[in-house]
């Protein structure tokens, strides 16, 4: 019997972290993978690396920088160019414990994690529609709890805390919030929509944050491999079929905060079609 055709994954930052792994995680299926990122040097070596321990080589380079609009809408006209259905797009990517703007104003983490995501799905959402069993995966975090809300002169302005934590507990209450309203605007029966909290990993992600500090952090955090187990059982798990908008940690349902209510879901993503436009 012959096995079914190879589907096609877009997994964003997965030159690294957790997105790498989950890319190997699908390489190693026979998957076809395109993995996003701004570095062809970096992205080139992580192909290498998942070809030696995969075998497979059905993989390719899509340039994304989230943190410029600009970039993402490169990446949409050239995936748009081939034409390819995206069976299931992984929006992983994402900084913490940095501080700045992006090339458009916006404040870092918020700009990067949710507008440069928010940017590129719906860019693409008809190509993930005529996939097969389309699915967007929304990678989250458990610190979208400590976010009260999203002030919007925050979120307009470069990172004001020291850390940068308080400003990523914001862009992932916003991935929460996306994955809730793209799915109250596409029927399950079309698109599966799910958010994720991955665990507390030890990935690059932490790498801006300042010693000592990223060292006491880390020391007791899993691995990236451990890390990408949701985010690979989101995308491919049967168990989620004709599932959409839930938020899940440890390949299972939890109860994302309160905070994340419909009507602040509908307001971000009315916003952020302005600020992409």
């Amino acid at each position: 019997m012959s096995s079914p055709p190879a589907r096609t994954f877009l997994v964003t930052g997965a030159n690294t972290g957790i997105g790498k792994a989950t890319a190997q995680g699908l390489a190693a299926t026979g998957q076809r993978v395109i993995l996003a990122g701004r570095s062809v040097e970096a992205t080139t070596a992580a192909m290498e690396l998942i070809h030696l321990a995969t075998g497979n080589d059905n993989l390719e380079h899509l340039p994304l920088d989230l943190a410029d609009l600009d970039s993402v809408r490169r990446a949409v006209h050239a995936l748009h160019e081939t034409g390819t259905p995206i069976d299931v797009l992984i929006a992983n990517a994402g900084v913490a414990g940095q501080r700045g703007r992006t090339a458009q104003g916006f404040e870092l983490a918020f700009g990067v994690n949710h507008l440069g995501h928010f940017a590129l799905v719906t860019g693409v959402l008809d190509l993930v529609l005529a996939g097969t069993s389309p699915r967007v995966v929304v990678v989250s975090s458990d610190s979208h709890y400590q976010a009260k809300g999203l002030p919007e002169d925050r979120l307009r302005r470069a990172t004001r805390s020291v850390t940068g934590l308080p400003e990523y507990a914001r862009s992932k209450l916003a991935n929460v919030l996306f994955a809730q309203e793209l799915a109250r605007r596409v029927p399950a029966s079309d698109l599966g929509v799910h958010a994720l909290d991955p665990g507390v990993i030890a990935s690059d992600i932490w790498r801006r944050v300042p010693e000592p500090v990223r060292s006491l952090m880390t020391r007791k955090m899993a691995t990236t491999t451990e890390g990408a187990q949701t985010s690979l059982w989101c995308a491919t798990s049967d168990d989620l079929l004709g599932e959409s908008g839930g938020y899940y940690a440890d390949c299972a349902p939890k109860e994302p905060s309160a905070v994340a209510t419909p009507e602040l879901a509908e307001w971000l993503w009315r916003k952020s079609e302005t600020w992409v436009a």
